[in-house]
């Protein structure tokens, strides 16, 4: 925004230039007036001084831009020539589900490090259209044979169900959500799981479904012993992570960057707490040892009543 505002200053300084010029040359050629034209000479001499001292100041700018950006990149080199020392074989022999609630997707690359970590993906659940029910509630209700439903409690009920048959097996409200295009099943339902990742956040405010759909998935798979684990990417405009944050489970509010992928699968390994880059969170990542191992903790997700980071 700096170096824009710039330039439109040195456009406006320009078009004052050539006004005065134009004024100069009008007031010696009709008005005679040299006190006049010396006045306006001295204007137009200080306006270019400012000018060309906005110009330098602009170059400046761009140059620090440009410095940052090459910065940056090294630094998302260096990032990815990490990974495999950070995570690799730590979540041998684990094995995960992720549910993405926010209707747009997660990162392809953290399916890519959480098999690096050595973890095994059962399923993937996506949510549709932001999971609302509107026009499909009556064929809903008629299928299961639920009655005497507001569109918020028969979507909670819906959202319980999609946990207790990612623990239990599909179910046929699992089936009939498939079926009416709520939801998006690829992988397996009913294998024994480590722990379950939900990505929320949204960039929608009409699509924050936060109460009705992700806490009570979250309720289920906690009544199940599943830990569960809530992500998000860092941009999102809504963000759902004070909300995650009430159930006391493990959050990550950068999912999509390196760091936020390596805090997922340290604290996978039984390191628990708030991990990211916004106010919400505690740390960027969870405590390593010396050897750049985590330090001993037992698997879990939940956030004990006085934890400290």
């Amino acid at each position: 925004m700096m170096i824009i505002n710039l330039r439109y200053h040195i456009a406006s300084l320009v078009a004052v230039f050539l006004a005065l010029g134009l004024g100069i040359l009008v007031g010696s050629t009709m008005l005679g007036n040299d006190a006049l034209t010396k006045q306006q000479k001295q204007l137009a001499d200080k306006l270019m001084l400012q000018m060309e001292q906005l110009r330098e100041k602009n170059e400046a700018v761009e140059a620090r831009a440009n410095a940052l950006e090459m910065e940056n990149q090294r630094q998302k080199q260096f990032e990815k020539q990490v990974l495999p020392v950070l995570v690799r074989e730590r979540l041998a022999g684990y094995r995960l589900a992720i549910i993405e609630t926010n209707s747009y997707g997660f990162p392809d690359d953290l399916i890519a490090t959480l098999r690096l970590a050595g973890a095994e993906v059962q399923s993937i659940t996506t949510v549709l259209n932001g999971f609302y029910i509107n026009g499909k509630k009556e064929t809903l209700e008629k299928q299961l044979g639920w009655n005497n439903l507001t569109n918020e409690q028969l979507t909670t009920r819906l959202a319980g169900e999609i946990a207790r048959g990612l623990v239990k097996g599909k179910s046929k409200a699992v089936d009939v959500l498939v079926e009416e295009n709520l939801i998006k099943i690829t992988g397996n339902y009913g294998v024994p799981l480590d722990g379950v990742i939900i990505i929320g956040g949204s960039q929608d405010r009409d699509m924050v479904r936060v109460q009705a759909l992700d806490l009570p998935l979250i309720n289920t798979l906690l009544q199940n012993k599943i830990p569960v684990y809530g992500v998000e990417e860092t941009n999102v405009l809504y963000s759902y992570m004070p909300d995650y944050q009430k159930k006391r489970i493990t959050t990550v509010d950068n999912i999509d960057t390196i760091p936020g992928q390596v805090a997922l699968v340290i604290a996978l390994t039984g390191k628990p707490g708030h991990y990211g880059v916004k106010p919400t969170a505690q740390k960027l990542l969870p405590e390593l040892d010396e050897g750049g191992k985590p330090a001993d903790g037992k698997r879990t997700s939940s956030i004990g009543t006085g934890s400290r980071l």
